[in-house]
């Protein structure tokens, strides 16, 4: 083995190398990403793949003497994500809600109202009702602490989303049954449709 600049045993291209790319690739993952697909994106056999994802669990974890950091990478629904460690979340969700206190754009409050009427809903079926990519939005009201992720489907590892009761208290409503019905709001049909889009 050799080393690298940067204090690495090398492995194939480079263990350090495959780390740092991981990491990166895994800092903008919103849903748990497969060995399989992160081997891909790496260009990298599988096993190296599965050893670097190991070392990097270690560090993140303070193993060996590093530090521990702010937050993990976990194996969840077949594949790996970065999460913010619990004993950080009151801090986190103090920051997301107090310290930044913006208003949420239109896109948002779209993505809010599918979701709000639809859950539990997948963020690609959340996608396919508004007909545009909502990632972001979807990190957004995560993020904000409007939205929650309720569970990862078993068969396809799509999370399914559903709105959190700092909703019900941002609207100042008691459940979801007390949002407005959306029916008399669209068209039956009755004087036909030749003016929809």
């Amino acid at each position: 083995m050799g080393s690298t600049s940067d204090g690495g045993a090398t492995s194939g291209g480079g263990a350090v190398a495959i780390e740092r790319r991981l990491e990166a690739i895994l800092m903008v993952a919103d849903e748990p990403q497969s060995l399989v697909h992160l081997a891909t994106a790496v260009a990298h056999p599988l096993v190296e793949v599965r050893e670097a994802i190991l070392r990097l669990v270690a560090d993140f974890d303070g193993v060996d003497g590093t530090v521990r950091r702010g937050f993990e990478l976990r194996e969840v629904a077949g594949g790996w994500r970065i999460y913010v460690r619990a004993e950080h979340d009151p801090v986190v969700a103090d920051f997301v809600l107090t310290q930044n206190p913006s208003r949420l754009s239109q896109a948002a409050l779209e993505t809010l109202a599918v979701i709000a009427y639809k859950q539990p809903i997948s963020r690609g079926a959340v996608a396919s009702i508004r007909a545009v990519n909502v990632d972001s939005v979807v990190r957004t009201l995560l993020g904000r602490g409007l939205i929650t992720e309720a569970f990862t489907d078993s068969e396809t590892g799509a999370i399914n989303y559903a709105t959190t009761d700092l909703l019900l208290v941002q609207l100042g409503i008691n459940s979801l049954d007390e949002l407005p019905l959306i029916s008399p709001l669209l068209a039956d049909g009755a004087n036909g449709f030749e003016d929809l889009p």
